[in-house]
């Protein structure tokens, strides 16, 4: 049996709403990760900022100031909409390669952080124990764990086994 995909837009409020929940497991926005979300499933080219509020309820206000948030953190493109006066937002194809550029500047940022610290706690303590955990942690993700040239290649393997 074959299932056609198609445009459901309950489905689509759904995934936006438990991606939302999701999202905010890490910390973040709810109201973001609904974005996020919605626009994850959306093949339209581009969706307004109106278009956004309405179907998640989220006031305009909210909306413009998450999506704000959600183009800063590199998850979301603003992009002009051919016969419309309105920005309509976008999400890449692969955006979680670019979240994985910004996630080893935060590795890179802790580690710096880290070694600051290291020149100021004594060592032997539980402090100094701590603080190199961290360094070395954040070392192990940046050199031996490369996630970004691991998904490349795992990319392009799927990439070559659905052609």
């Amino acid at each position: 049996m074959t299932t056609r995909p198609h445009d459901d837009g309950d489905f689509r409020v759904e995934f936006a709403v438990r991606f939302g929940t999701l999202w905010a497991m890490s910390g973040a926005s709810a109201l973001e990760g609904r974005i996020a979300g919605y626009l994850l499933l959306d093949s339209s080219g581009g969706v307004s900022a109106a278009e956004l509020s309405d179907t998640l309820g989220i006031s305009t206000g909210t909306v413009s100031t998450a999506t704000r948030r959600l183009i800063d953190a590199g998850f979301v493109r603003r992009v002009r909409r051919p016969g419309s006066r309105a920005d309509g937002f976008v999400m890449d194809a692969d955006v979680w390669a670019g979240f994985l550029e910004r996630e080893y500047a935060y590795l890179r940022a802790q580690r710096e952080l880290a070694a600051a610290a290291l020149t100021h706690v004594d060592p032997g303590t539980d402090a100094h124990a701590r603080v190199t955990n961290m360094h070395d942690y954040m070392s192990w993700l940046i050199d031996d764990v490369d996630l970004a040239a691991a998904w490349s290649r795992h990319r392009e393997r799927l990439r070559r086994d659905r052609e």
